[in-house]
């Protein structure tokens, strides 16, 4: 029978020379990024991997040892990679900045403009988000929103970019890769829905009420209650407001904010009526300007990808091997390749620190294209 101490002894042995082995080719890849730093060589060869890596599994014998030769080398040589970038950094070779840094964003005196009308909630995050010195308008849609920037009419948008009960908005992903404008900050708003009524009105008075279709479904329990009441689906929350609002009708309903019962001069007939207490949805604010207040903690990039195997898990290595914290990754298609995608990152940190220098410059090497969307301070 076989000694299980005595193979584990031998594993033991055969993994202290992999160490060993190990860091006398990592030392060698430090000489190999002395000389990339001096003549200015790119740190990543596809050609030269694909080919070395295939001649090494030719060594390998059998079927699982030759794909287990590959993935070993892979992920060897993108740890040379990473290190090589780490070089670049500690020698100062910058990468080319593309932002700004201020110490504070001009948020007085400047146009805002947002989607819907006043009292939705994204009217409730520029509020939150701006002074009050500012100069705010509305227009029908989110595309409008990010015309009026690209423009110049506006110097921000604030535009809702997910939901914590119905996830993502999948088009602000799209324009915002369809537009060259930039992330500058961030805001949350917590979904405080109110049924609202004309002045006077009572809950026997009401007949239809009228919302938008999330915020009927996050009440839904509300008006379970009221199985005789009529529901209406509507643009936006604050348009159903104004509806009620301008056919002064005492059987007609919304549900909406508190902020849209007290512009539009319509009475609270209930509270708390969404069955969701942390019902929060995250703005962005964007520009057209590509700056980053200097105290940025929060960085979001766009990258795109060669179709082949493992290459998300190596993009996404340069975020973990650097310490830095992935909160969010989605992915959405690109228009004209079939199942290809683009995929969305946030991660912690500022673009001033070495370990997002390293991770930036790795994502940037390695993707088929990448930008940067933005880095911006969180405001809860």
């Amino acid at each position: 029978m076989i000694d299980l101490q005595e193979c584990r002894k031998e594993i033991d042995e055969i993994d202290d020379q992999i160490i060993r082995l190990f860091e006398k080719r990592m030392k060698v890849c430090e000489d190999v990024a002395e000389y990339k730093i001096t003549t200015g060589k790119r740190v990543l060869d596809p050609e030269r991997e694909r080919a070395k890596i295939q001649g090494l599994c030719e060594k390998a014998h059998g079927e699982f040892n030759i794909l287990g030769a590959q993935e070993l080398f892979q992920q060897i040589m993108a740890i040379s990679r990473k290190r090589q970038y780490q070089l670049l950094t500690e020698h100062g070779v910058e990468e080319k900045k593309d932002y700004e840094i201020v110490d504070k964003l001009p948020l007085e005196h400047v146009n805002v403009v947002f989607q819907g009308v006043e009292g939705a909630y994204s009217y409730a995050a520029m509020r939150a988000y701006f002074e009050e010195d500012i100069h705010s308008y509305h227009v029908k849609t989110w595309r409008d929103a990010m015309e009026e920037v690209s423009a110049g009419r506006a110097d921000y948008a604030v535009l809702p970019i997910e939901n914590s009960t119905a996830g993502i908005v999948a088009d602000i992903y799209d324009l915002l890769t369809e537009y060259q404008l930039f992330i500058v900050g961030e805001q949350s708003i917590r979904a405080d829905h109110v049924l609202l009524g004309l002045p006077g009105t009572t809950l026997e008075d009401i007949r239809t009420v009228y919302s938008h279709p999330q915020g009927l479904a996050q009440c839904c329990k509300f008006l379970e209650g009221h199985p005789d009441w009529k529901t209406v689906k509507t643009e936006n929350t604050a348009g159903a407001a104004k509806m009620v609002s301008d056919v002064q009708d005492k059987t007609y309903a919304a549900i909406a904010s508190r902020e849209a019962g007290e512009v539009f001069g319509l009475q609270i007939l209930a509270e708390n009526i969404c069955h969701n207490d942390k019902n929060v949805t995250r703005f962005i604010i964007v520009s057209r300007n590509p700056v980053y207040e200097k105290n940025a903690g929060k960085i979001s990039i766009c990258f795109e990808l060669p179709h082949a195997s493992g290459t998300l898990y190596n993009m996404l290595s340069h975020i973990i091997y650097n310490g830095l914290n992935m909160t969010k990754i989605e992915s959405r298609p690109i228009p004209g390749k079939t199942w290809e995608y683009r995929f969305f990152v946030d991660f912690e940190g500022n673009p001033e620190d070495s370990a997002v220098k390293n991770a930036l410059r790795g994502l940037e090497a390695e993707a088929n294209r990448m930008r940067v969307l933005g880095c911006y301070e969180v405001n809860m």
